[in-house]
């Protein structure tokens, strides 16, 4: 059955690959006991992986990112650039719950349906689990870096927590080591927003001509609200020297906007299932809270926060780095692009980067 963009924006095992490559993952346990069975793992890579196996950095995508990196973080992998290709291996793996063609709510169950509503509640842990599972099969034992913003940043401290071992540095960008009330509230709504849509039928949506891609955007909207910033949404929509205010209704284009281009390539279920799963993100979970976890960092931390994130306030980032004893002195990066901050100011996070891999060498030595 085909299926089109006024149900999902998924990416669907009979669209063109592109450059996606495909590994069988097998059944993986989950944190609540439940096993997630057949689990693909869609992944892209760029340069070559040495001898020694020892040149590898995971990047760790946001929310509504996917493994093609250089599409979403611009001049950050390639030759000479930060994630410089013609010394390391980069690959960054779609996260389980996707939709970008790792199994997720929009794949296909081993009964032959789509997993729709039948799909279970996913952690930041179980995404980690997948992660590590998926890397020993590809017989990398430990990544140089893991580095991630937003929902990736989640998993870099997850690693660093739980697999030690299996870094040498992490980076995480505008995250947090607990999901606060505020980000949960917010995130609430706009599931909420999704689950209100007419068409979202429990989330078995995908046999129907239409699906919840009306709720979704309403949370896209939302949600964009929360990755920009009140001054540059002032800057771009607010009233003239000469007091004309009508571009300031302009603003609600610019959001269909935002909304219209997250329909084209995203799906209902997956916006629900990774949103959930930040919304459970708690570093200190069954550990003993958030500082005795931290407390526990072994392998040097790298904390970036930006000045302007209404999302991930900077004090967020402060924490991780008060209570992880090698985390190295917090980095700033000033932006009036808010949370979004992290995909426009490239120069700033590329220094980070170069910085972070410094001390991930130092710590082979």
């Amino acid at each position: 059955m085909s299926i089109s963009h006024s149900v999902t924006g998924a990416w669907l095992e009979f669209h063109d690959p592109g450059e996606r490559k495909f590994h069988k993952l097998g059944d993986l346990e989950l944190e609540s006991g439940e096993f997630l069975p057949d689990v693909t793992i869609a992944y892209q890579s760029w340069g070559e992986l040495n001898t020694e196996k020892s040149n590898a950095i995971l990047i760790n995508h946001a929310l509504t990112g996917w493994s093609d990196v250089p599409s979403w973080w611009p001049e950050m992998v390639g030759p000479g650039l930060p994630f410089d290709t013609n010394k390391y291996f980069v690959i960054c793996p779609n996260v389980i719950g996707g939709c970008q063609g790792s199994t997720g709510p929009s794949s296909l169950a081993p009964d032959g349906r789509r997993w729709g509503s039948r799909f279970p509640f996913l952690s930041i842990r179980d995404m980690v689990s997948a992660e590590v599972l998926f890397s020993e099969q590809l017989g990398i034992s430990n990544y140089l870096l893991s580095v991630g913003p937003s929902l990736g940043g989640m998993r870099a401290l997850e690693w660093a927590i739980t697999h030690p071992e299996k870094v040498s540095a992490i980076c995480t960008i505008g995250s947090s080591a607990v999901a606060t009330g505020d980000q949960i509230g917010t995130a609430a709504t706009q599931i909420h927003a999704i689950k209100a849509d007419s068409y979202f039928n429990n989330g078995d949506y995908y046999e129907l001509e239409k699906g919840p891609v009306e709720g979704m955007g309403i949370a896209r909207k939302i949600a964009h609200l929360t990755y920009r910033t009140e001054y540059e949404m002032d800057m771009r929509f607010g009233r003239d020297m000469q007091g004309d205010d009508t571009g300031r209704y302009a603003v609600a284009s610019y959001l269909d906007h935002q909304a219209l281009k997250l329909q084209k390539r995203f799906d209902a279920n997956t916006y629900i299932a990774l949103t959930e799963a930040m919304n459970s993100h708690d570093i200190g979970r069954d550990r003993g809270g958030v500082a005795a976890a931290l407390a526990q960092t072994k392998v040097p931390v790298v904390v970036a926060s930006i000045d302007t994130d209404r999302l991930f306030p900077p004090r967020l980032q402060q924490e991780i780095v008060d209570l992880s004893p090698t985390a190295a002195p917090l980095k700033q990066i000033s932006s009036p692009f808010g949370h979004d901050g992290f995909l426009i100011e490239v120069e700033t996070v590329g220094q980070i980067i170069r910085e972070s891999l410094d001390l991930a060498h130092a710590s082979r030595r």
